[in-house]
């Protein structure tokens, strides 16, 4: 039987101003993977060559996550490669 779980926010601390435009994106796709990679294991998806960008992309609907680039979905297959 499966168990509901919860997810538990963190405060969020403003980004260093400053930086180049580059640099918050690059922050910002990293995050994303790292969700979806997270969201992939906990569904059971613990190989990178499961984790197809069809499968990745469902993800991010059911997560309410924006639909990720060619990009994203190899980070997250790096990511879970590495978990």
């Amino acid at each position: 039987m499966a168990t509901a779980t919860t997810v538990q926010h963190v405060k969020k601390k403003p980004l260093p101003a400053g930086l180049p435009r580059e640099w918050y994106e690059s922050h910002n796709r990293r995050l994303k993977a790292m969700r979806l990679a997270i969201s992939l294991l906990d569904s059971g998806t613990y190989d990178a060559r499961r984790a197809t960008n069809r499968k990745i992309r469902t993800m991010a609907v059911r997560t309410g996550i924006h639909r990720p680039s060619n990009v994203t979905c190899k980070m997250v297959r790096a990511f879970i490669t590495e978990a």
